[in-house]
């Protein structure tokens, strides 16, 4: 098993937005006062190229699929809430929160992938939970360590025990449950989805450990991380708030490791976090401030990694 891969999926948006379905329990969308949705849509396009650019240059293989403009889906620049793809060529099917986002699931893509010689065996489909008002919304609520066989997930409204451990079952991996939160309005609520508060790479993790106000939960979390021998890098709130905790570990030219960033988080990093990061992989970054302030994510949530493998 291999912890980040050199092929990237990702939707560039039509019709990007703040999605109001999403705002009730996503503090982290500020929005951009008064600039209008064609504007907006226009930034985040920009802002979009600019990292497949910053992509493609270190070596990275990005599949881009355009989104269409019906159905209007606002939040399809973050597939990574919908679809997974894995090592053994299954692929999962996610139950999302929100209406608005079900239909930004589309085979067409798979049949895409297929066609670019990507084996796909299997379909594990969890999305009839939505009928049950279940969710569990892809590697946004489930945070992998695919080389230990592990999956974080903070609970939420989001990400529910129950459909959480029938997914670990499913893809055979050891379950790590905790609840997260943050200040939002002068109160603690939920952390929405995992990935802004943890990010999991081949030999480190970069955590906001104060989220988890069980001292018994934390240490749980923190040792399961210690115990796979990873360099625990611990982030503040205001880091958070940054989307720190939002990274991902690629692979570039000759699989080099990267860390994926936005420009705020980067910002965001003292010289000595950026120092413990370095030595496990070479960091990327590119400005994604209308992405993050419309759409209250980063660039991890604007990718689906591809673990499939190839046909013969």
């Amino acid at each position: 098993m291999h912890q980040s891969t050199n092929t990237l999926l990702m939707i560039r948006p039509v019709s990007f937005r703040m999605n109001p379905q999403t705002t009730i329990d996503n503090a982290f969308q500020k929005g951009m006062g008064g600039m209008l949705p064609a504007a907006i849509n226009a930034k985040a396009q920009q802002e979009f190229d600019a990292l497949v650019d910053v992509l493609k240059k270190a070596g990275v293989e990005v599949i881009v699929i355009d989104d269409t403009e019906k159905p209007d889906t606002p939040d399809s620049i973050f597939p990574n809430n919908w679809v997974s793809f894995h090592e053994n060529g299954d692929v999962a099917l996610y139950p999302m929160r929100a209406e608005n986002r079900r239909p930004e699931r589309r085979e067409d893509i798979l049949d895409i992938l297929e066609g670019k010689g990507f084996l796909i065996e299997n379909v594990m489909d969890y999305t009839d939970a939505e009928t049950d008002g279940y969710f569990l919304e892809g590697t946004g609520s489930v945070v992998l360590d695919r080389v230990n066989g592990k999956a974080y997930c903070c609970l939420s409204e989001r990400s529910n025990e129950e459909l959480f451990i029938e997914f670990c079952e499913d893809f055979d991996l050891h379950p790590v449950i905790f609840e997260a939160f943050h200040a939002n309005n002068n109160k603690r609520k939920p952390i929405y989805h995992t990935n802004v508060m943890l990010c999991i790479g081949s030999k480190f993790a970069v955590i906001f450990a104060d989220a988890i106000d069980d001292k018994k939960e934390r240490k749980m979390v923190l040792d399961s991380l210690k115990d796979d021998g990873k360099e625990i890098i611990f982030i503040t709130e205001s880091q958070l708030d940054a989307f720190a905790g939002n990274m991902l570990e690629v692979l570039g030219s000759d699989d080099k490791k990267l860390v994926l960033m936005s420009a705020a988080a980067k910002e965001s990093l003292t010289e000595d976090q950026i120092n413990k990061l370095q030595k496990h992989a070479e960091i990327l970054s590119s400005d994604l401030k209308t992405i993050e302030a419309c759409g209250g994510g980063s660039v991890r949530c604007m990718i689906a990694e591809v673990f499939l493998p190839h046909t013969k």
